[in-house]
């Protein structure tokens, strides 16, 4: 069967965790690379061992290739709003890494132009696949802990300049809040559990060192439609490796990263249970399930089905950004969503 071509805008070192998952299925080829510079597109194609890669240094051109059916959006991203508009006017399916876009209103365009074009996409929350997500999934599903009424997420990750990205993560106009840039990962973890739709949401936040334009801790409560709560915290001030922390209080049990209490499940327990899963604990990319991500994507598009994390997905996962920023900056007001504006 005739294989989907992928084409990469973007060779930051998340590139290479898409390149290689797409590569590993059976059902896409890497057709296609783009950087600012053409040589530098040519290196990751060769670093990949791509013959059969065209190289290029202007994405409208790439966009023209015929033979390429899927755009993957790995700029930086003051960049992703504009690129995936015109993927999408090119007739492209689309993977969006995260954050979608700096600007509300960006988000809204972008979501515009993929129904009109009606293109798949999918958004880099690439956790969801995260093992123990999936098996907290489980607990739940199973009524092992039951439905969380109140969840505690947290990202904190010191962001210097060894991260890759710093140069314009610490720029407002280029990398967006901090909830953006990586708590956005904290926020979609806690809209995947509580699935529901959030109401409310109150923010507070500081800047605690000098090098970035954006407050770098912020933490927020909000309130779903179906009355349970959540709160999220995110910093680039702490001094610590990298913390992901997830807090789930459910109906009938707790679960606290990859320890479990569920006595009314299992009657003997007299000991948190400790699960052998891996954890999301490192902001290190190739830390991350993006095959799993490649692999739910590429079949949603042969199959037709809807991806669990869509861009009309992802923008629910953002609007309560969006709320938590703008609370955050008249002082921890109370945002109402959805938003009107």
């Amino acid at each position: 069967m005739d294989k989907l071509g992928v084409g990469i805008v973007g060779t930051g070192w998340v590139s290479d965790e898409y390149i290689r998952s797409f590569s590993m299925n059976p059902r896409t080829e890497v057709r296609a690379i783009c950087s600012r510079s053409k040589e530098k597109a040519s290196q990751k194609a060769l670093q990949h061992h791509l013959s059969h890669c065209t190289a290029y240094d202007d994405y409208e051109t790439m966009l023209k290739q015929k033979d390429i059916d899927i755009v993957a959006v790995l700029t930086p991203n003051f960049m992703h709003a504009e690129q995936t508009i015109m993927a999408a006017e090119a007739k492209k399916h689309i993977v969006i890494e995260k954050p979608i876009a700096i600007h509300w209103a960006d988000m809204l365009k972008m979501q515009k132009a993929v129904h009109e074009n009606k293109v798949q996409t999918i958004v880099g929350f690439v956790l969801r696949w995260n093992p123990l997500f999936t098996t907290a999934k489980e607990l739940i599903s199973r009524d092992i802990i039951g439905n969380p009424f109140y969840a505690e997420v947290d990202y904190l990750h010191r962001i210097d300049e060894t991260y890759n990205c710093y140069d314009w993560s610490k720029k407002r106009e280029t990398g967006g809040s901090i909830l953006q840039v990586g708590g956005c990962h904290a926020v979609d973890g806690l809209r995947w559990f509580m699935q529901s739709d959030a109401t409310e949401v109150v923010a507070l936040s500081g800047r605690y060192r000098p090098d970035f334009e954006q407050d770098t801790t912020i933490t927020f409560v909000t309130k779903f439609a179906n009355g349970t709560m959540g709160k999220v915290c995110c910093s680039y001030d702490v001094i610590c490796p990298y913390i992901y922390n997830l807090k789930l209080y459910g109906e009938k049990g707790t679960l606290i990263n990859d320890r479990f209490w569920a006595k009314k499940a299992l009657p003997g327990q007299h000991d948190w249970i400790t699960l052998p899963v891996q954890t999301p604990d490192s902001g290190d990319v190739s830390h991350h399930p993006f095959p799993e991500e490649v692999n739910h994507f590429v079949s949603t598009i042969l199959d037709g089905e809807r991806c669990i994390v869509d861009l009309d997905d992802a923008i629910k996962t953002f609007e309560i950004i969006e709320a938590a920023d703008r609370s955050a900056q008249r002082g921890g007001t109370p945002i109402k969503l959805p938003l009107k504006d």
